[in-house]
């Protein structure tokens, strides 16, 4: 049904030359004499990715595994060869025994379900005991914990790992999201913005000539982007002090303006500028009315103005003409600002229920980054701008999506709407926003609401979620917006690395392209067993950053090209995906399986 894996690798063999990565040559041997093939379960975005890259970058055979439900919105993976759709009215033993799990180097579970996705992972675990599963959870803690009991396992959030490259893309930042290794806490930098000494590796050069961007470049020194350790707090619960203080710093600072941003928020414009005029009338009149000869002081000019303008005019003969014509304007003044105060406040007061009854507090009014979209991803990147301090504003069409009552519990402004509706952009006040992310799982409601943005506010930065890359390239060109990410595809290379079983330590997104930071094993035997260090560098793909040498509790950082390698001893890099599969054929002995 599959294929004969011992044939498939020969074939490889004869077509491509040693040394030379092949699709096929990465491929796990089969286990228990089974087939060359995987079992996934899911039929969004990220089953799609993951499928794409197990049947083209790995060469294996992937049976999907779906219900009718899944199928009425699943993506078209006829598309893909090497992909086989088994719908099933519940994934449950029987499915997986159908999917001839048995004999299935892995299963991915990546339906957005979490209880469902431990129960079909225990199920699986019944079946075949050591067989390596991947599963798609939203709640990272649940999910270590279910990690370590499943053995043989790894549970991975895409929402966590996309969403501090879209915050970073939203705040013009290099890279949001740290990544622990061995001790130190390693973040992506600009060269000039870090102190030489925390250089850890160069990672980009964006300034070569070309559209394409320059990953691990034979010369570190020419890369702008550096990998950097962060210096900056010592601890966690440091780094929750400092945004705490900052985000109070920032909460004192702004509270009057808080105060005024929601009256203009919840009064029109016209109601304002009314109200404005006339009290400029009233205070220009009232001064040069108090400075009659007439009024002895200065609290006689304002009581006198304030009765004339409340109270009605006092009939006063002996006021020279000017002053009855500055009397009678602020008796007119008087006259139109108790009706139009008076309907300024049933207006904000009617607009203030309607706000608290929708879920509409439309704060605040500039300088804040506008998010469509409250489902996994969108939550995620909410709930990083908001513990950075950053003014956010939330929309969702869907009053029961995740986020909204994380929002609500957050004190977040949150619009329930339609985003791809212009109306609803103004009262974000998109045309006053620092940015716009547009994270909904729809393609085309992401779309419209970055045109409708744009044309909002012509300079806008935009970040647009789309999953169709052709689709994304022409936006690209066509509408000038130049942000343009796939969740499904900045996650998909982390999921598919665990099914392989690599230890990926975390991902780094670079414009459209993903590099991984892993650690792998010298086996013994292997062609790096006895190399120098240098061999296992390659430019543009691989670059070495650390080095765990067999027994030593603490690795070397930035070691030397001459240095030996020996069995078992242990390498951090950072590499692109082809660049991680090339290494993982170096470091496996020949004739073991490489994982």
């Amino acid at each position: 049904m599959y294929g004969d894996p011992s044939r498939v690798v020969s074939v490889v063999r004869d077509r491509y030359h040693p040394g030379v990565l092949s699709p096929s040559s990465v491929i796990p041997e089969p286990r228990r004499g089974g087939g060359n093939h995987f079992v996934v379960n899911g039929s969004d975005g990220l089953a799609y990715r993951l499928a794409e890259q197990l049947t083209q970058r790995y060469g294996a055979d992937v049976v999907l595994l779906m219900t009718p439900e899944q199928l009425s919105g699943a993506r078209d993976f006829g598309e893909l060869p090497r992909v086989r759709v088994l719908l099933v009215d519940r994934v449950d033993e029987r499915a997986l025994r159908e999917a001839d799990l048995e004999h299935a180097l892995g299963l991915a579970l990546t339906v957005q379900d979490d209880v469902g996705n431990i129960h079909i992972a225990l199920r699986a675990r019944d079946i075949v005991p050591d067989l390596r599963l991947v599963v798609r959870m939203y709640n990272s803690n649940l999910g270590r914990g279910i990690e370590a009991l499943l053995g043989n396992a790894k549970v991975l959030s895409d929402a966590e790992i996309a969403a501090p490259a879209l915050v970073a893309i939203a705040l013009d930042e290099v890279n949001a999201a740290p990544v622990p290794v061995a001790g130190r806490t390693l973040v992506v930098a600009r060269r000039h913005a870090v102190v030489p000494a925390d250089v850890v590796c160069g990672l980009v050069d964006t300034t070569s000539p070309g559209a394409a961007v320059d990953l691990l470049p034979a010369d570190p020194a020419r890369a702008d982007l550096v990998l950097a350790e962060n210096r900056e707090t010592t601890s966690v619960a440091d780094t929750v002090n400092a945004v705490a203080r900052r985000v109070t710093r920032r909460a004192r600072r702004w509270r009057l303006r808080a105060v005024v941003d929601t009256v203009k928020s919840l009064v029109s414009r016209q109601f304002r500028l009314a109200v404005s005029t006339t009290l400029v009338v009233l205070a220009v009149a009232g001064f040069f009315f108090a400075r009659g000869a007439h009024v002895r002081s200065v609290w006689d000019g304002i009581y006198l103005t304030a009765v004339n303008a409340f109270g009605g005019p006092e009939l006063s003969p002996e006021l020279p003409g000017r002053q009855q014509v500055l009397q009678l304007v602020i008796a007119l003044a008087g006259l139109a600002l108790v009706p139009l105060v008076t309907a300024m406040v049933v207006e904000g007061t009617v607009n203030a229920r309607l706000a608290v009854a929708q879920g509409r507090l439309r704060l605040p009014t500039e300088g804040h980054i506008v998010l469509v979209g409250l489902g996994n991803v969108g939550t995620r990147a909410m709930r990083m701008l908001y513990d950075r301090g950053v003014p956010v504003l939330a929309i969702d069409v869907n009053e029961q999506a995740r986020g909204v009552a994380l929002a609500r519990e957050l004190g977040i402004p949150l619009i329930i709407g339609d985003a791809s509706r212009e109306s609803t952009l103004r009262s974000a006040n998109v045309q006053q926003c620092r940015a716009l992310m547009t994270l909904a799982s729809n393609d085309v409601i992401n779309l419209e609401a970055a045109l409708h943005g744009r044309n909002l506010q012509p300079q806008l930065r935009v970040l647009v979620r789309l999953f169709d890359g052709d689709l994304a390239a022409r936006v690209r060109k066509t509408f000038s917006i130049r942000f343009t990410r796939s969740v499904s595809y900045l996650a998909a290379p982390a999921f598919a690395e665990a099914m392989m079983e690599r230890e990926v330590i975390g991902t780094i997104s670079v414009e459209r392209r993903v590099l991984l930071v892993a650690e792998v094993v010298v086996g013994a035997g292997s062609p790096l067993d006895g190399a120098r260090l240098g061999d296992a560098d390659t430019p543009g793909a691989v670059r070495v950053i650390a080095l765990a040498e067999f027994g030593e509790p603490r690795p070397l950082w930035q070691p030397a090209d001459n240095r030996v390698l020996h069995a078992r001893d242990r390498l951090t890099v950072v590499a692109s995906r082809d660049g991680l599969s090339g290494l993982m054929t170096q470091v496996v002995a020949a004739g073991a399986a490489t994982v």
